[in-house]
């Protein structure tokens, strides 16, 4: 074997080392925020501190009257359209007459220092007048004399799900066993690490290029170009450096803030929120109300299902009627049931907006059906993995919207491979052993250990109907003597490894040739659009464009190449050879606006959990001992970047579980920092037993499954079932807190 196919060996199914890892390991990584121009200046935001309220003046003379202040804009200076929004344009660029959630913005502000900028910004003057705030969203579902939030009213949307006796809204549903609960999901936060940021550069056709870390450079930009008024090409984006991201990026924050300071002052603008201002700045997970029963044999076989998903999407629209789509179409689990009557709502409130966060819909209905499960189980008298296999789903089932499962879905024995792991030992009374840690705030008196599992199932891509497709473009030439690969997409890298993954894909389709250099370019908008990254889709969609140009380039080398002219010998009489692809998934339907029925997704994931915690009782302090995985992921691509996914969603779910919540009253945020936003660290993340399975899909590339969000789902119910064990408490609400255990009797 030559050297360069040595070079080219590592491709689909290798542990590629990522390009960024060393980089951001050793902190050498350029993130958005860390974006500098010699003659840039500074903008700042003005956020409302109501969350309703009139707007009857803007006095920004006192702001302009400050030295070194270059611009305050309004929404009067707005140059095209004032609204925007990622499904339905409902959000004003800056507030024009009234505000609907604290942290609205309503003025900017560009100055030549940030500390001159912000002082600029707390010097304008905003004359409100106060209304009622409309938080509680079955109030603003149901109550007919609930103020509206938008003029339309406040329901998003209600897809109900109707299967077999379901469909008669008056026929009774009965069985032998019958369970019912009550559940609520907190509020969680992506809580990524680098805030929002970005860099504005006015250019000189009159345009504008932005560098800004996002999830979706495409969506940004066509949502950015109609409100300068600009057409879409001379709005030009770039990805800059992203430190994390989860969903919370797929809506705009500064995007369209900072170009119009750019055109306005004419010079480069760079804004970057601090810690509180970002919890104000993005999405973050819908609560969750939510009502079930379970009716079945007295064996424990599924009969019907009842449900009502409520979920608070908060003052916008954002991806809030997608998030109830999944909900609903996901609504009763990987389970197999004859009749189904479930009614999921999204509704507009003046609370925080809500959008994509990991898991979309699919967490807060997982957290219901799963502890429904144990309820069920208990009534039956089997165990919890027993009434679970028994309504499992598999290859050939049919889900609730009528789809039926076409691809491996080896539920059934993901969940007797999982039981069969070890349990951990009991604990050795060390410093960390304990619940409370380092804090010795126990000797183990009221300890209790608890086991539970959770199942999840989550849509991969994009679903109902959407355009879900990726650009790539892949260019071979000679580069100091060597055959070399330029892959060009969009798709947004935000920490899940998507650089390496294009390379491996090149080196798998072009090694064969001889090409033994591959470069993955930025992302940009100079090359067609590769979606979000989001629904677990980048390995699917954009691994699949990829792999059909490198396909389209791989052909025409070898015709250059025929007769056993070597491919440097050719491309140097040729030249480069370049193609550009789309590639586009099966195509999904919407959801039946009265029965949601249709074949809405285009790929489902499975992911199963056991979670071992220690509580103790007397103090409520939970601390998980041991994660358990199983998960099907179809083929492996990289299997170490494929660990640290499951890792880090089963780190999420167990965030959820135990610590995550943002805390709302009255439509006020009151815990926007890290100090009070509690995320899991390193010593709350127990070790984790990880299987991962491969069973290949047939219509995906390479056979392979989206992993990055399914452990998101089932981590959550497991670690709460796992408590529950350990303390007999009910506790129907996500995340668990201390005094929930403490002062529950």
């Amino acid at each position: 074997m030559s050297e360069i196919e040595t070079r080219q060996s590592p491709g689909i199914g290798e542990s590629l080392l990522r390009p960024d890892g060393t980089l951001k390991v050793t902190g050498e990584f350029a993130y958005s925020s860390d974006l500098y121009l010699a003659d840039m200046v500074w903008g700042v935001t003005l956020r409302s501190p109501h969350p309703s309220a009139w707007i009857r003046s803007v006095d920004v003379g006192p702001a302009l009257a400050m030295p070194g202040v270059l611009a305050v804009l309004t929404c009067e200076d707005v140059p095209g359209e004032k609204y925007y929004g990622l499904e339905h344009r409902d959000q004003p660029v800056l507030a024009i007459d009234r505000v609907r959630y604290q942290g609205e913005p309503v003025a900017l502000v560009a100055a030549d220092h940030p500390e001159r900028a912000r002082r600029a910004a707390a010097a304008i003057v905003v004359e409100y007048e106060v209304r009622e705030a409309v938080t509680d969203p079955r109030r603003a579902a149901f109550d007919p004399d609930c103020p509206k939030v938008h003029e339309q009213g406040n329901v998003l949307r209600h897809q109900p799900v109707r299967v077999g006796a379901g469909l008669d809204d008056a026929a009774d549903l009965t069985a032998p066993v019958v369970v019912a609960g009550e559940y609520e999901v907190g509020m969680q936060d992506q809580a990524f690490l680098g805030p929002e940021s970005g860099l504005a550069v006015p250019a000189e056709d009159g345009g504008v290029d932005l560098f800004v870390a996002t999830q979706w450079l495409h969506a940004d930009r066509d949502q950015i170009a109609p409100c300068l008024g600009l057409p879409p090409e001379r709005v030009r984006l770039s990805l800059a450096g992203v430190g994390g991201a989860f969903g919370a990026r797929e809506d705009l924050s500064m995007q369209i803030h900072a170009c119009m300071l750019a055109l306005r002052t004419g010079r480069p603008v760079k804004m970057v929120y601090h810690r509180e201002e970002s919890f104000f700045g993005h999405v973050h997970r819908h609560p969750a109300r939510m009502r079930y029963e379970h009716g079945a044999t007295r064996d424990g076989r599924l009969l019907y299902v009842k449900a009502e998903i409520l979920l608070d999407g908060g003052a916008y629209c954002s991806s809030s009627r997608a998030v109830v789509g999944n909900a609903a179409s996901l609504g009763v689990g990987p389970y197999e049931v004859p009749n189904v009557r479930l009614d999921a709502y999204g509704v507009y409130t003046n609370n925080p907006p809500c959008g994509a966060m990991r898991g979309f819909g699919a967490v807060q209905a997982c957290y219901a059906y799963e502890s429904q499960m144990d309820r069920l189980a208990e009534a039956c008298g089997l165990d919890p993995v027993e009434i679970r296999v028994r309504n499992a789903v598999s290859q050939g089932s049919r889900l609730a919207t009528g789809q039926v499962v076409d691809s491996p879905a080896p539920l059934a024995g993901m969940l007797r491979e999982l039981a069969a792991m070890p349990l951990p030992p009991e604990p050795a009374g060390g410093l960390l052993d304990l619940p409370g840690g380092a804090g010795r705030t126990t000797r183990g008196e009221g300890v209790r250990r608890g086991v539970g599992y959770g199942v999840g199932i989550k849509n991969i891509c994009f679903s109902e109907g959407f355009d879900d497709h990726s650009t790539a473009r892949v260019r071979v030439e000679l580069l100091g003597g060597e055959p070399h690969a330029l892959v060009h997409t969009a798709a947004a890298e935000v920490g899940q490894g998507l650089v390496m993954v294009q390379e491996q894909v090149a080196r798998t389709e072009l090694g064969g040739l001889g090409v033994g250099r591959v470069t993955v370019a930025g992302a940009d908008t100079s090359v067609g659009s590769a979606g979000s990254s989001s629904a677990s889709r980048q390995s699917y969609v954009t691994g699949g464009a990829v792999r059909a140009a490198c396909r389209a380039v791989r052909d025409r080398l070898e015709e250059l190449c025929a007769g056993g002219v070597p491919l440097a010998e050719a491309l140097e009489r040729h030249g480069p050879v370049e193609e550009t692809r789309e590639y586009r998934h099966r195509p999904t339907f919407p959801m039946d606006p009265v029965t949601g029925q249709g074949d809405s997704h285009t790929q489902l994931a499975l992911c199963v959990h056991r979670a071992v915690v220690d509580v103790d009782t007397e103090l409520g302090l939970v601390k998980v001992v041991e994660l358990a995985a199983v998960q099907d992921v179809g083929r492996v691509l990289n299997r170490l970047a494929l660990e640290g996914q499951i890792h880090g969603g089963s780190a999420q779910g167990l965030g959820l579980a135990l610590m995550e919540e943002i805390q709302v009253a009255g439509g006020r945020v009151l815990n926007p920092s890290f100090t009070d936003y509690l995320i899991p660290t390193v010593l709350d993340m127990p070790p984790m037993r990880v299987s991962i399975l491969e069973n290949p899909d047939p219509h995906a590339p390479y056979g392979l499954r989206g992993a990055g969000e399914p452990p998101t789902l089932s981590s959550t119910p497991a670690v709460a079932a796992a408590v529950r064990a350990a303390t007999g408490l009910d506790l129907p609400r996500v995340p668990i807190r201390p005094h929930d255990i403490a002062l529950s009797g």
